[in-house]
């Protein structure tokens, strides 16, 4: 049992900083690839945070826990809104980007609830999974066309400005250096999922917990780590938009691309995860929505009503298994 509990803690240190290395260097990349600094923060650091979701989730889903792989996807949805926005708004009021509002949350909203209307039938098949699949390819390319048309300088918060011009003073000879960083974080990110799901897996056949929990629950805050840390250092910083474009874009990611991928592996079964499980995940993106959109901002008061809200449900969880 001690093993297996270390053998996670190591599983969620190397997820952390595999996602971490990853992060940096497809950030600088991007960077001096020349591509919009707010394209990078929904689009390439939210896929870099999602990527201990998508290696887990693929990993749960080819030992044929596929419980735990859906959990995983649901529950870090539910702690990047509530845990992750939540905090960072209680240390410092998150401003909103009209763009979130006016593009990203519709596209969050529509993509849950298709998420959940495919769990009808106690899973992911693999024509579902292809759909989803296609549609994080599309909101790439949208995003990407978006960006052309737009004024640089309404891109301007995803990426602090000092990074964006440190990275282009050092030149282009640092590219390699990049495409280490993010080679060495896919290795990490491989290694510390399959050690998290193998301590994960017989920790929760130790204590009786179903698989669909755990990943609810250990597995959702464990691989939104690097969301969290982004979370409270942007927000100790006052970079709000970071905050709210990394958590949402992540979402979407999630949903899309962590689903779609690992439903393309093999057919995904939701067992464990209950209609409450997917009804508190779509609740939370309803709600946010009006709290975004009033004054723009995400008040401390709101922040805090969001942390508990997750505190409440994770209590929840481990009550009721």
């Amino acid at each position: 049992m001690l093993l297996d509990i270390c053998w996670i803690i190591l599983g969620l240190v190397l997820l952390y900083y595999g996602a971490e290395w990853l992060v940096k260097g497809s950030s600088e990349l991007a960077i001096r690839l020349g591509i919009s600094p707010l394209v990078i923060g929904l689009t390439v650091v939210a896929f870099g945070t999602s990527a201990p979701e998508l290696v887990v989730s693929i990993k749960a889903n080819w030992s044929g826990q596929g419980g735990m792989a859906i959990g995983n996807v649901v529950g870090s949805n539910i702690c990047n809104i509530c845990l992750v926005l939540g905090i960072g708004a209680a240390i410092f009021p998150l401003a909103i980007h009209r763009q979130v509002i006016r593009r990203e949350m519709p596209i969050l909203l529509v993509a849950t609830i298709v998420f959940s209307l495919m769990l009808r039938d106690g899973g992911i098949e693999r024509w579902e999974a292809a759909i989803l699949a296609v549609g994080i390819i599309f909101y790439v390319i949208f995003s990407l066309i978006e960006a052309r048309s737009e004024p640089s300088a309404d891109c301007s918060e995803e990426v602090p400005p000092e990074m964006i011009e440190e990275v282009r003073k050092s030149g282009t000879g640092r590219i390699f250096y990049d495409l280490l960083l993010i080679i060495l974080g896919a290795v990490l990110l491989v290694v510390g999922a399959e050690r998290m799901v193998f301590g994960g897996e017989h920790v929760a056949r130790a204590f009786g917990v179903s698989e669909a929990v755990i990943g609810l629950t250990l597995f959702a805050f464990g691989t939104s780590l690097p969301e969290l840390a982004t979370s409270v250092v942007a927000a100790m910083k006052k970079q709000g938009d970071i905050i709210v474009g990394n958590a949402v874009g992540s979402c979407i990611f999630n949903l899309l691309a962590v689903v779609g991928i690992a439903g393309l592996v093999a057919p995904l079964k939701a067992d464990g995860v209950t209609v409450i499980h997917i009804g508190v995940m779509v609740g939370t993106a309803i709600i946010l929505m009006p709290m975004m959109w009033h004054r723009m901002k995400l008040d401390r008061w709101e922040g805090l009503l969001l942390f508990v809200g997750y505190l409440g449900f994770v209590g929840w969880l481990v009550s009721a298994s």
